[in-house]
């Protein structure tokens, strides 16, 4: 059975699309711009602060689902440029706690609201 996932604590929806979205054990999260729940604009700084808040908004979807991040199984980074990957991964690598997930990261021409980095999850509840 299908469930959406939405919380206040992460951005709205900003088109036909849910924050997450739960199939039995798994969690398929739409991705997650640094973009600030609270007033809908990026938050200060570069892309380290992007994915930072990224992973905040990332964190609170996991969270209204009853998942953490240590449930993560799969991640896939989208850059705004691929010479910012140094900066993102060390923000990424000090998010997990247990065994880091797949991941796939890759540069796209331009990010929603020209962001700098999203980042999209699957997590999986044993």
């Amino acid at each position: 059975m299908k469930k959406v996932i939405a919380t206040k604590n992460a951005p709205a929806a900003i088109g036909p699309y849910s924050q997450a979205v739960q199939v039995g054990n798994m969690l398929f999260a739409s991705g997650q711009l640094g973009l600030d729940p609270a007033t809908g604009n990026f938050v200060e700084g570069g892309v380290k602060e992007q994915t930072v808040q990224a992973f905040k908004n990332v964190h609170a979807i996991l969270e209204e689902a009853g998942l953490s991040i240590n449930d993560v199984v799969k991640t896939t980074v989208f850059l705004a440029d691929m010479s910012d990957f140094a900066a993102m991964n060390e923000v990424y690598a000090s998010q997990f706690e247990e065994a880091f997930p797949a991941r796939s990261a890759v540069a796209v021409k331009t990010l929603p609201k020209n962001g700098l980095v999203e980042i999209e999850v699957i997590a999986v509840k044993e």
